[in-house]
């Protein structure tokens, strides 16, 4: 058992609380037990697996089955799993795994989200979440987002990350292009765009433009947008969550969808 805070592999995991630390090691965290099931189902490959004795005694099937997958597993202390994980009541296991690993690519069909500087991980998270839900071909990042890999994004996407084909665009203005030259429309969220969202037929291929917290999308991406929605507000609102904006056009597309299928 390690016991250590000392411990090599212990101060390893801890860096992989900064992002930076992330990149360098060319890893990410996984905490939880949900997340832990989720990435076994996908067969994520793993690299090192720490759990308390209580959490594999409770979870003996499960530790099994990851240890089988990973390159080093270890059962730690208490204050060792406290100090690895990033979450203030962890639920007693943290792994890590090398990123940029999911093989799932984002085709140009169906129901696409992209997103512009998109800066709260629990909004890209709840994205990530919402989209899987609804039935969306996938989710397109903008270079300067928040991590996909974040701690905080993959647990607010609550397992999905996994199930949903993902990718960080180095030039999003760039992939819009070839989205449109492959023949998906183009809409753009905007408060003042004379459209809502309940007049657009979603059942087309659709690529599908939110952008930051506080700026909202940029007027070169929003120019190239072959239709630009609003949310309709009530006096005195100003603006909607863009996790929360993401999920009302996400469910109004899949309603659009089931509507066609009857």
């Amino acid at each position: 058992m390690l016991t250590s805070l000392q411990n090599t592999l212990v101060k390893q995991i801890r860096k992989l609380h900064s992002a930076k630390e992330r990149h360098q090691q060319d890893l990410f965290l996984l905490e939880g037990t949900h997340l832990l099931e989720e990435a076994a189902t996908a067969n994520y490959p793993l690299e090192a697996f720490c759990c308390t004795e209580e959490w594999q005694a409770k979870h003996f099937q499960l530790w099994e089955e990851v240890s089988q997958k990973c390159d080093r597993t270890e059962i730690v202390s208490e204050d060792v799993l406290n100090a690895i994980a990033t979450t203030v009541q962890p639920d007693g296991v943290v792994a890590t795994a090398k990123r940029g690993l999911n093989p799932q690519q984002v085709a140009f069909s169906g129901l696409i989200l992209a997103l512009e500087t998109i800066q709260d991980p629990g909004n890209l998270g709840t994205m990530i979440r919402s989209a899987a839900a609804a039935g969306a071909s996938g989710l397109i990042v903008s270079k300067d987002c928040v991590d996909l890999d974040s701690p905080k994004v993959l647990r607010a996407s609550a397992g999905q990350w996994f199930r949903l084909p993902m990718v960080k665009s180095e030039d999003l203005k760039a992939t819009v292009t070839l989205a449109k030259n492959a023949g998906m429309r183009i809409v753009a969220t905007l408060a003042n765009a004379s459209l809502t969202y309940w007049d657009v037929d979603w059942c087309q291929p659709t690529l599908v433009l939110l952008g930051n917290e506080g700026a909202g999308l940029s007027a070169e991406l929003a120019a190239m947008a072959d239709v630009q929605v609003n949310i309709p507000l009530n006096p005195g609102v100003e603006s909607l969550n863009v996790a929360i904006a993401s999920a009302l056009i996400l469910y109004e597309a899949r309603r659009q969808m089931e509507k066609v299928k009857r």
